[in-house]
C-alpha cells in the first residue's frame, strides 16, 4: 500500500465552510440507532485546528478501485459507529448535538480527511445492534468506541490497529506529588471497585498496598477526594472521565495492564485494512497521534504522552 500523501492547503477553508453551513438534528438511522450527521467541527476543535491543517490525505491510486474506501469517498461521508457519552473520547454536547468531541471522534474525523479530503463523519451510537453486525450488515464503515481487540471478534469482524492501549491506571489527589504509578503504592492505602480487575491486579502488582473496595466508580472517587485511599486504580479512559469532571483528582502514568483498543472495520476487507493501517502509521509518524492524545485525555494527566502501540502487535490485528 503506498505511503505515499499530499498535503491540502485548502483544508482550513474547508473546516470554516462546512461549519457556516451548520447541520440538521439528529435523525434515526435503519440499525434503530440515532445519527449524527456530517460533522466537521466542534466547540473543541481549536486546539487541534493545525494537526487538521496538516492532516495527510491518501494518494489517488490509494483508494483502489471497487474497494470500501473509494465507496467512501464518492459517497463523501465516513460512517462511524461511536458513543455519544464518553468523555474525552467520544461525547456529545446535549445543547448542541452537532458537537461531539474526544479522541476517538477527533481520530474518526482525520480518517475522513484521509479518504474524502474533508472531515465529514455520521455518527451512529452502537445501541440496538451489536458493533460487529453495524459493520456486517454495511451500517457503518468503521468502529472507533474503545474497541477492544480479541480473537473471538476478530473472526466475525477485522481490526486495523491497536491504535490505543488501555488497562488499569492510577488517580491520586490532584495535590500528591508523591505518587506517580502503580510502582509507588507498595504500602499504601489503594482504593478500587468491587469486582474490577483492580482487585487482584493491584495486590500482584504490589503486596503491600492495602486494598479497600467500594461498589461503584462515584463512591470510589468520593472516597478518593475524602482521604479515604491514597490512589484509585481503574481503567485509563474512566478514570480520565472521572478527573474531567472532578478537579480534585488526577490520572498519574500510563496504564500497568494493557487492553488495546482497534479500529473495527468490514469482514473479509484486507484492502482496506491495510489501508487503515497506512494511515495509522503515517499519523503515529508525524506526531499528529500525539497532538490528538494531548488535547483530548492528555487534558486530564499528569503531562506525559504515550508511545503509539505498534500495528499488528496483539492476537486479532
Amino acid at each position: 500500500m503506498s505511503r505515499t500523501l499530499r498535503r491540502r492547503s485548502t483544508i482550513a477553508a474547508s473546516l470554516a465552510l462546512v461549519a457556516s453551513l451548520g447541520l440538521a438534528a439528529c435523525g434515526g438511522s435503519d440499525s434503530g440507532s440515532s445519527a449524527v450527521p456530517p460533522s466537521a467541527s466542534g466547540g473543541g476543535e481549536d486546539a487541534l485546528q493545525s494537526v487538521y491543517d496538516a492532516a495527510p490525505v491518501a494518494d489517488a491510486a490509494a483508494l483502489l478501485s471497487d474497494s470500501t474506501m473509494a465507496a467512501i469517498k464518492e459517497r463523501g461521508v465516513l460512517r462511524v459507529a461511536a458513543a455519544l457519552d464518553a468523555p474525552l473520547l467520544s461525547q456529545q454536547d446535549p445543547s448542541n448535538p452537532d458537537d461531539i468531541q474526544g479522541f476517538d471522534i477527533d481520530l474518526a474525523k482525520m480518517l475522513a480527511i484521509y479518504i474524502i479530503g474533508e472531515p465529514n463523519i455520521e455518527v451512529v451510537p452502537p445501541a440496538s445492534e451489536t458493533r460487529e453486525a453495524l459493520l456486517t450488515n454495511g451500517t457503518v464503515d468503521v468502529v472507533f468506541n474503545t474497541y477492544t481487540i480479541t480473537e473471538e471478534r476478530a473472526q466475525q469482524i477485522e481490526f486495523a490497529g491497536p491504535y490505543f492501549v488501555s488497562g488499569l491506571a492510577v488517580a491520586v489527589p490532584s495535590d500528591n506529588t508523591d505518587i506517580s504509578g502503580i510502582d509507588d503504592l507498595g504500602g499504601k492505602t489503594v482504593i478500587v471497585g468491587a469486582n474490577t480487575p483492580a482487585v487482584t491486579a493491584v495486590p500482584e502488582q504490589q503486596p503491600t498496598a492495602e486494598v479497600v473496595s467500594f461498589a461503584t466508580d462515584p463512591q470510589c472517587v468520593q472516597a478518593l477526594t475524602q482521604g479515604r485511599g491514597d490512589a484509585y486504580v481503574q481503567d485509563y479512559t474512566l478514570l480520565a472521565a472521572d478527573a474531567q469532571s472532578n478537579a480534585g483528582i488526577k490520572v498519574v502514568g500510563q496504564p500497568f495492564t494493557q487492553e488495546a483498543y482497534g479500529i473495527g472495520l468490514p469482514p473479509d476487507d484486507q484492502d482496506f485494512k491495510d489501508f487503515v493501517n497506512d494511515w495509522l502509521e503515517q499519523i503515529y509518524a508525524d506526531g499528529s497521534w500525539a497532538a490528538v492524545f494531548d488535547a483530548t485525555l492528555g487534558t486530564v494527566g499528569d503531562g506525559s504522552t504515550p508511545e503509539p502501540p505498534t500495528i499488528g502487535s496483539v492476537p486479532g490485528s
